[in-house]
């Protein structure tokens, strides 16, 4: 007999899993699929780990994170518009997986609605689900760049929902959006008193001008948590760790949960995130700038070959579009070119017909893997 919950019956498996899964039983695949830097963390942020563990800092910290760092992000968010206080408007978590998580269950309550704008990353659906909530799904399309509009929201009826979650630069697309878009976004979290949830993690991998936050808009910053970390910009993923910031009422009750589950988010990443902020700028930009090359060269082969592809500004993923059905693509893309890709229809409305790239790999990896994806374009032709 099955001792699990219904919850935990009715949550698929990750679509994302079964292809690497497939790829770790082939011998010469190429993999575009993973979503994380192929960087280490800056060497100045794994010293500062390095030195905490020698000095024996092993124990736990502030629930709500270092002091310091918290100051740290406070002076460092000032760069995107932003002023929350390391006091009462900034919380320390691991991961920005475990922020949303927080967020979602401190502010949904069972028969909530959930807008999520999609194509979007995987667990904001579940995480609306754990903590009770109804998941309205808002696609976003093609031909406006996959940005989330006025339009998008009110086609899918969001004027009923609670609660907006929304990423750019987006995962999986590498859409942005300007102030002049979130503008739209923000009106219609207004006129229907929308909360929003806004995952930038990728803030810093923005290729064209500069990042905005829906945060910033007129009336927004109450009705807004932001969420940011190190795992994209600072090659940082192994040692999880984020930031949620927000109103004080909102960032208190993540925390009271917070306590409960994680007591606290990883010292030794605490550690590496300050020095992270403190010195590593220069790593960040010379990344970001390799990122570009990447992208640049990822887009012009893909129009070389005929494939439909919006010229993606930010996070390090392209969504290009692909003939028939996305997902027998991706499995005969790794079967007969061992090149690793994720199909579009894993993160949602919108994303059918068309597959997530990520070009965080070097350049001769990427000659190789579109080579690959050019000869297997024409053998199905």
């Amino acid at each position: 007999m099955s001792r699990l919950s219904e919850r935990a019956e009715r949550t698929p498996p990750s679509g994302i899993r079964r292809f690497f899964e497939i790829a770790e039983e082939m011998d010469d695949v190429v993999s575009l699929g993973v979503g994380e830097p192929d960087f280490s963390a800056p060497w100045p942020a794994r010293k500062a780990a390095i030195d905490a563990l020698e000095r024996g800092q092993t124990s736990y910290t502030s629930n709500r994170g270092r002091r310091d760092l918290r100051e740290a992000i406070e002076a460092h968010v000032t760069r995107y518009g932003h002023e929350y206080g390391a006091d009462e408007e900034i919380l320390v978590t691991t991961g920005v997986s475990e922020a949303m998580d927080l967020a979602m269950r401190a502010l949904v309550d069972p028969g909530d609605v959930v807008a999520v704008a999609e194509p979007a990353y995987i667990s904001y659906g579940p995480d609306a689900s754990f903590a009770g909530g109804e998941v309205l799904r808002v696609p976003t399309r093609a031909e406006d760049e996959f940005r989330l509009t006025y339009d998008a929201l009110e086609r899918a009826g969001a004027e009923r929902a609670d609660l907006l979650v929304l990423c750019y630069p987006n995962n999986p697309t590498g859409a942005v959006m300007d102030a002049s878009g979130l503008a739209e976004v923000a009106e219609f979290a207004r006129e229907h008193d929308l909360f929003v949830l806004s995952d930038e993690v990728y803030a810093a991998l923005t290729y064209e001008g500069e990042h905005d936050s829906i945060a910033t808009q007129p009336g927004m910053r109450e009705r807004t948590v932001v969420f940011n970390g190190f795992s994209k910009a600072y090659a940082m993923t192994g040692l999880r760790l984020g930031y949620a910031m927000g109103p004080p009422e909102v960032i208190d009750g993540m925390n009271r949960i917070h306590q409960y589950t994680m007591l606290s988010a990883p010292t030794t990443a605490q550690a590496a995130a300050l020095e992270a902020l403190e010195s590593c700028d220069d790593a960040v930009v010379d990344m970001r700038e390799q990122y570009d090359r990447r992208r640049r060269f990822v887009l012009s082969r893909f129009r070389e070959m005929g494939l439909e592809c919006f010229e993606a500004r930010g996070a390090f993923y392209v969504f290009p579009s692909v003939p028939g059905d996305d997902e027998a693509f991706a499995e005969e893309l790794l079967r007969e070119a061992e090149v690793a890709v994720v199909p579009g229809r894993v993160f949602g409305d919108g994303g059918e017909g068309h597959v997530r790239v990520s070009y965080a790999r070097s350049l001769p990896e990427l000659r190789e893997a579109t080579n690959r994806i050019e000869d297997f374009l024409a053998e199905h032709r």
